[in-house]
């Protein structure tokens, strides 16, 4: 395969499975006429602790690979025991990339920075048109943007994956985000969702809803309901710190429209108070935007926002970086004149998402993808991705996750 591609889907097991000759034949001992090779496969031969060690030598992607083998070998990657080996004696992983270029496909590809390599990756109980991601330690949620009931939470390494219960209230809204926090000490995990829809008859006014699912109780709780004026949410938000962030938009037009058109509203899911009060916790963007892409690097709330330019804010300049501090925005970075320009025609939105230290930005029209180190400082190209654009309007997208094996939905 082209761009040092692996695959997950299809893959040639046969050669993972050596068998090793370990009896010689001596002439002059034996008669040579009855020679039998004795031929004793490896599985046989090392105990299961032994075997462990050998495999958790492994880098991730292979690990998964060595559990299809044979059943004991699955048994072994999967057991407690090699999980806990695993995790204390191998270096942290950095997040890969999944990229996709249609959304009614389970197929796509993930990028790992390590050997800068490629996986042919297919996500379970895809059956949708279309779905937004959130990611959270090892954990992918999806949502599908049609119904926006069906709503799942998947580990697109071990491809475990659990359908949640059907949201409360009315399923339809005109938009919606979802987001997803990981417990890393009990796997617990919460699910958020934001949904606004246009109050009737009214141009300005939008109810927006908040709710939140409890992977312990399995169930969901109403947490928020708030009418807002000139402002309705949108399609970005993400937990951070305990707390849910998510961009609201502008809908006011002409003299009256604010000279940014984005804004940054909080809710605190620890309290969970249906009296807390959106539009108190507003937060200004730093500058006008083109779009805004929410991410969690180490509890710490970063934007990758579209710059506008003075005169048309509608249009991209320059893609910056900023991380939240308290309610003040202190600006990391900004993308080189040459990396921008070397996603040719750059839309003035475009996808991008980062965890630990890595942050990744991926345009809509092509399959180009940067990444940038926040400890470095470091701007960087990936490998060229394996999907090649077929025709000029084809779109592609994506997200960054953590590969873990022990996280389970």
């Amino acid at each position: 395969m082209e761009g040092g591609e692996s695959s997950w889907i299809i893959h040639n097991l046969c050669n993972m499975r050596r068998e090793v000759s370990v009896l010689d034949s001596y002439p002059g001992f034996i008669d040579e006429a009855s020679i039998e090779t004795a031929v004793i496969s490896m599985d046989s031969v090392l105990p299961d602790d032994v075997l462990e060690r050998i495999l958790g030598y492994l880098p991730i992607a292979s690990i998964f690979r060595a559990g299809c083998v044979c059943k004991r070998w699955k048994e072994i990657v999967k057991s407690k025991r090699f999980l806990w080996h695993f995790l204390n004696g191998s270096p942290q992983t950095p997040p890969w990339y999944y990229m996709f270029t249609s959304s009614d496909e389970p197929i796509g590809y993930a990028y790992d920075p390590i050997p800068r390599k490629w996986y042919g990756i297919q996500l379970p109980c895809i059956d949708r048109t279309g779905w937004l991601p959130a990611c959270s330690y090892g954990l992918v949620c999806l949502m599908d943007t049609e119904s926006q009931s069906y709503i799942f939470v998947c580990n697109p390494v071990t491809r475990d994956c659990k359908r949640l219960e059907e949201p409360l209230g009315a399923k339809f809204s005109d938009y919606s985000a979802v987001a997803i926090s990981v417990n890393k000490k009990s796997h617990d995990y919460t699910v958020a969702l934001v949904k606004s829809k246009q109050v009737p008859g009214n141009f300005v006014q939008w109810d927006v809803s908040i709710q939140a699912y409890d992977s312990e109780t399995r169930m969901w709780m109403n947490c928020l309901n708030e009418v807002l004026t000139g402002w309705r949410g949108g399609d970005e938000s993400i937990i951070c710190d305990g707390s849910l962030y998510f961009l609201i938009y502008s809908t006011a037009g002409g003299m009256g429209a604010p000279e940014n058109r984005h804004a940054l509203v909080k809710y605190n899911l620890s309290t969970r108070s249906s009296h807390d009060l959106l539009i108190k916790s507003f937060i200004p963007v730093p500058c006008p935007l083109t779009c805004g892409r929410l991410m969690n690097l180490k509890e710490k709330l970063v934007m990758v926002g579209g710059i506008g330019k003075q005169y048309r804010t509608d249009i991209i300049k320059g893609i910056g970086i900023w991380v939240l501090n308290g309610r003040e925005w202190t600006e990391i970075s900004r993308m080189p004149q040459k990396y921008f320009q070397g996603f040719g025609e750059l839309d003035d939105v475009f996808a991008s998402s980062g965890t630990g230290d890595l942050i990744y930005i991926q345009s809509y029209g092509s399959p180009s993808l940067l990444t940038f180190d926040m400890n470095h400082g470091q701007w960087k190209w990936s490998q060229k991705c394996p999907v090649t654009k077929r025709f000029p309007l084809q779109l592609f997208n994506g997200f960054c996750f953590e590969p873990r094996l022990e996280v389970l939905p």
